[in-house]
């Protein structure tokens, strides 16, 4: 049996098998939603059902709730229709760039702060890999693991890929990277991946990262300039202690780019830090108490994803489809 789905903003339908996940189904149709980790945990793909039943899948509480659940709300990467379905989501028509793999090779292993490692990455010689600026790709690792990166560098630097990779104890893959990796090591990875990329639009952008979240924003903001974009740009950075802080690039686009402004924000400041602290998001609220006109991109840990995007929806009038996001969950 299959199900009919039905977009209930703009009119767009598409057909879903039992077997399959929303996403998957509408994916596999050429249209395009945001998502991210596939897996039940970032939230980037959540959505409304306005009608008709679901099985939620095996979402994670932290993503969405069961009262979220029992008032309407799905993540589209876990659920399956068990009906045909009216949904509210910010689903559009656009082919997706198609996901390959691909085998790549380390180029440099560059520290950038005491517990985050980039990584370069050389593509096959004649080997074309198109991405959309914010986007990530999966590494395939032993036992039919995955794990998961932003792109930290816009498509028009060809032939490289550029990774940001925080360590996490006992991390299946970080481990490695910070241990046994070495230049000219092959890896394989497939992509690209994720709904998280720079929209079309004349509204200005607040972009708001917390730790590695940085390296899709990085993507963003050299895309944007390379393309002669003209809209405005608000780049606020959270860590927790200024050592975590390897913006010396950011810095240097504030100080030759009119349209980039940038903000650094410690939640746990030395002494001597003059800069903004407490909660990133927070630092946008008192920079931008009215966000009614701007897009925002956000992008690390989902705890930061999640109040962000209610509190810019409920203090500061945020219209819910300007807010974009890639929630990273560390493994």
């Amino acid at each position: 049996m299959t199900y009919q789905i039905s977009v209930q903003s703009n009119g767009l339908s598409f057909a879903a098998e039992p077997d399959e996940t929303l996403l998957e189904a509408a994916l596999r149709q050429g249209l395009t939603l945001p998502y991210g980790c596939k897996s039940g945990a970032c939230g980037a793909c959540r959505g409304h059902i306005a009608r008709g039943e679901i099985d939620p899948g095996p979402y994670k509480p932290f993503a969405i709730s069961e009262a979220d659940i029992a008032a309407g709300e799905a993540l589209f990467c876990c659920a399956h229709a068990k009906s045909d379905l009216v949904v509210e989501a910010a689903i559009t028509r656009g082919a997706q760039i198609e996901a390959k793999i691909v085998p790549v090779r380390v180029e440099a292993l560059t520290p950038r702060a005491p517990d985050v490692m980039e990584i370069l990455l050389r593509l096959p010689a004649n080997e074309t890999f198109p991405f959309l600026a914010g986007q990530f790709v999966d590494f395939l690792l032993p036992e039919g693991k995955r794990r998961s990166y932003s792109i930290a560098n816009a498509p028009e630097k060809e032939g490289v890929l550029e990774l940001h990779v925080r360590k996490v104890s006992g991390g299946h893959f970080t481990e490695q990277v910070f241990s046994t990796l070495k230049v000219k090591d092959v890896l394989r990875l497939e992509g690209p991946q994720g709904g998280f990329f720079l929209r079309e639009s004349d509204k200005p952008a607040i972009l708001l990262a917390s730790g590695t979240g940085f390296a899709p924003i990085k993507a963003i903001v050299e895309h944007a300039l390379a393309t002669g974009d003209q809209r405005a740009f608000h780049l606020y950075w959270g860590c927790r202690k200024e050592a975590d802080l390897y913006h010396d690039l950011p810095q240097r686009w504030a100080a030759e780019y009119p349209l980039i402004r940038y903000t650094p924000v410690l939640s746990e400041p030395d002494a001597g830090w003059t800069g903004a602290a407490g909660f990133v998001h927070q630092a946008v609220l008192r920079d931008y108490p009215d966000l009614s006109g701007y897009q925002v991109y956000a992008c690390g840990n989902p705890a930061m994803v999640d109040t962000a995007r209610a509190d810019f929806q409920r203090l500061a009038h945020l219209p819910e489809a300007e807010f974009f996001a890639d929630a990273f969950t560390f493994q």
